[in-house]
């Protein structure tokens, strides 16, 4: 099935995204084509991710509008928001010449949080992992795939502390926007959930 033309327009205002971010990016005049890339491959994951978090509510549009089910959708982004949030880290190791950057530090507190991309890796490798071992933890697994609220919460918050770009105001607008939109869609999805469960619930006499 083709796309619609909401899909379309839904395309092209991600591809904006893409394209205001890496934009932004390189008419920065800050660091090597190695170190470009650092960047580029956070803030891409970050779009990415966002994107696949946002679409959740929204199960039964999905098909209408991209003309593929859900999950096609969603994991597609999911994996390209987490293939790209590992790559990072590894430029960075690269660039660096310093492992350290797979390293959490947790002291002081002001640290970690400058930081919290480090632990935000490992984070949304176990909500992934939720997802995969979902057969075995049935009542769990929403919630340990939940986690990847928190990564995009340090990642944000990483971001902002130390990100070179976000001196930009189309970076800092956009990352932070849809970081909102990314909490907006948590609120969503959990009442959705609660509404479901109370239809389910037997009603008392």
């Amino acid at each position: 099935m083709p796309l619609t033309r909401s899909g379309l327009l839904f395309a092209a205002v991600i591809l904006a995204l893409y394209a205001g971010i890496t934009a932004a990016v390189l008419t920065s005049p800050y660091g090597d084509p190695l170190n470009v890339m650092v960047r580029l491959l956070a803030l891409w994951g970050f779009i990415a991710l966002s994107i696949a978090t946002i679409l959740t509510p929204f199960l039964r549009d999905i098909r209408r509008v991209f003309g593929r089910p859900f999950l096609a959708v969603h994991h597609t982004f999911a994996a390209v928001g987490i293939l790209l949030p590992t790559l990072h880290p590894v430029a960075a190791a690269i660039n660096a010449a310093d492992l350290a950057v797979f390293i959490p530090v947790f002291s002081p507190w002001t640290t970690f949080w400058v930081l919290a991309g480090r632990p935000a890796l490992y984070i949304l490798y176990i909500a992934l992992a939720g997802v995969l071992l979902r057969t075995y933890i049935r009542e769990y697994w929403r919630w340990v795939h939940g986690l990847m609220y928190v990564a995009l919460v340090l990642a944000v918050v990483h971001g902002n502390l130390i990100g070179t770009d976000f001196q930009s105001p189309i970076v800092r607008w956009t990352i932070n926007t849809l970081f909102v939109l990314t909490i907006a869609t948590f609120v969503i999805r959990r009442w959705q959930m609660m509404t479901r469960a109370k239809k389910r619930r037997p009603q008392s006499a």
